[in-house]
Formats: C-alpha cells, sequence, structure tokens
C-alpha cells in the first residue's frame, strides 16, 4: 500500500506544480496595468511605475513566478496587493465556508445516492422509473434555480431559515446549521443524480454475478449480500464518480454562494479575479487544487481497499 501511496502522492505534486504554473501565466497575460488599478487613474505616471517595481511587476514572467514559488515553498503566499492582508489568513477565513457546505453536499450526496441507487437496482419497476426521473430532473435543473426556490419556499415562505447569511460553527453549532442546511440541499442535487445513476448501474451489474447466486444459495439473506458484498464491488465506481462530484462541488460552490451571501471562497475569486490580485488569486488556486489532491488520494486509498487490484495501476 504504501508504494501506490507513494506514487499518488508524487503525481499530486507534480499536478500542483503544473497548475500554478498555468495559472501564474494566465494571470500574467491577462493582468492589464494593475499598478495603475492599486493607484487609480488619477496617479501620475512616475508614482505608477514606482508602485509595479515595488510588487516585482516590472520583471519578466519567470522572474515573477520564481519569486511567488521559492516563497510558497517556505509557506508564505504573500500578501493582497489591494488590502495587504496576509494571503493564509484572507484565504482560510473564507475555506472554512466553502467546505462546509462542500463537504456537507458530498456527504448527503453520497448517502442519498446509495440509497436510490440501491432501491431502484433492488426493486425496479415504477421505483426504478421514479428514481430515473428524479435523477434527470436533478441533471437538468440549475443548481442556482434550485437555491432560489428553497429560499422562497422554506425561507420566505415558511421562515424556517434565514434567506441569506452565515453564523460560524463556533458561534452557535445550531445557527451554523441553519445556515448551511439550504446551500448543502441546493449543491446537493446534481451530484445526486450523478452518483445514484453509478451506484444503480453498478448494483445491477454486480447483482448479475455468479457469486451473488452462489452466496444466496448457501443461505444469506439478500439484505445481507448487497450490503456486504455487492455495495464492496460496486464501491469503486460510485467513489470515482463521488470524486469527480466533489470537484464540480467546489465550482459550483461560487454560484451557490453568491445566492445565499455567504463569504466563502467564490465570492473572494470573483472579487481578487476582476481586481487582478494575483497573490490572492494564486493562494485559492493553489488551495484549491491541494484539496482536490487530497481528495483523490483519500478516494484512492479507498479504493485500494476495496479492491487490491488498483494498487497495481
Amino acid at each position: 500500500m504504501l508504494p501506490f501511496v507513494l506514487r499518488r502522492l508524487a503525481s499530486g505534486v507534480v499536478l500542483v506544480f503544473v497548475i500554478s504554473v498555468i495559472a501564474y501565466t494566465l494571470l500574467y497575460l491577462g493582468g492589464g496595468d494593475i499598478a495603475r488599478r492599486i493607484l487609480g487613474q488619477s496617479a501620475t505616471q512616475e508614482t505608477v511605475d514606482q508602485k509595479a517595481a515595488e510588487l516585482g511587476l516590472d520583471q519578466p514572467l519567470f522572474a515573477q513566478f520564481w519569486d511567488w514559488l521559492t516563497s510558497a515553498l517556505q509557506g508564505d503566499l504573500g500578501r493582497s496587493w489591494f488590502t495587504g492582508q496576509l494571503v493564509a489568513t484572507g484565504v482560510s477565513g473564507r475555506l472554512a465556508v466553502t467546505l462546509s457546505i462542500v463537504i456537507g453536499a458530498t456527504l448527503v450526496s453520497a448517502i442519498v445516492a446509495v440509497v436510490l441507487g440501491v432501491l431502484a437496482a433492488r426493486r425496479g419497476g415504477w421505483i426504478d422509473s421514479v428514481v430515473q426521473f428524479v435523477t434527470v430532473i436533478g441533471f437538468a435543473i440549475p443548481g442556482f434555480l434550485i437555491a432560489l426556490y428553497l429560499v422562497l419556499i422554506f425561507a420566505i415562505n415558511l421562515h424556517w431559515f434565514k434567506a441569506t447569511g452565515y453564523i460560524p460553527f463556533t458561534t452557535s453549532p445550531s445557527g451554523w446549521v441553519a445556515s448551511v442546511t439550504l446551500p448543502i440541499i441546493a449543491l446537493s442535487f446534481a451530484a445526486i443524480a450523478a452518483v445514484a445513476q453509478q451506484v444503480r448501474g453498478s448494483v445491477l451489474d454486480a447483482l448479475s454475478r455468479d457469486y451473488v447466486r452462489t452466496l444466496r444459495s448457501r443461505g444469506l439473506s439478500m439484505n445481507r449480500v448487497v450490503y456486504k458484498h455487492v455495495l464492496r464491488n460496486a464501491g469503486g465506481p460510485a467513489l470515482a464518480i463521488l470524486a469527480l462530484q466533489f470537484i464540480g462541488l467546489l465550482g459550483g460552490a461560487i454560484i451557490i454562494e453568491r445566492v445565499f451571501a455567504l463569504p466563502g471562497l467564490g465570492q473572494l475569486t470573483v472579487e481578487a479575479t476582476s481586481a487582478g490580485d494575483i497573490p490572492i488569486v494564486m493562494g485559492i488556486v493553489i488551495v484549491t487544487a491541494i484539496i482536490v489532491v487530497v481528495v483523490n488520494l483519500l478516494i484512492d486509498i479507498a479504493q485500494a481497499a476495496l479492491n487490491p487490484k488498483v494498487r497495481l495501476s
């Protein structure tokens, strides 16, 4: 197992480096006159040139990226060019909000999708048709539209939740649950649809295998066969699609955060990208890339535990 983990970890490090190179290059090419944006249109050209030299913007792309990379490897992601705030502080403060809804949506998606997928595969008939219809609806309706309807029904009409805002867990656990419930539900719909379809197909395939008939002939109940053996064999593909959904949820969280006015990474990303605040944007890119690498590594380890053949791939 250790060589397998080390291979995956090494590929993850290479991936983070490649992403950082591409992101920095794109930001450099599309940055424009950032010093002018910081100082305003009324600033003299001499002052703008001094600011550009202070930030290292007068240096070639390679020199700028090398300075940023050497600092990042030492744990220093720099400061915002516009506010002077430490990037690590600004990103970490928003990261908890985004991870709250993304991890919550992933867990909800996994649980609901397994229940729906197994139910559709085992029962078939009208139950399978209903599950298929629900998953199609989940694919078809955009997340922001679901979010708007949730706000209209549960916040405005029923007054069960607040329409906007975020309460940290440390301030009030119950308030935190109330503030993330609707965003998690809105973010989960598409992921539930994708994972449920995968679970359904994998369970149907597993139920047709000879070992299921053998286990049933030995007197094992269908529930035990399904939940102890079938799901273990069907878990690999489901975990793979769940990992892809987690990455997609990170991107989808940007829109959901805007709808519910959550102070997460999505709002910070939009603001920093619009302003050309390269240190902030790069901090978000690297943190997001590391999260994706860690999640994929955990999924790979889980798949290797379920199927030892994966370790040899």
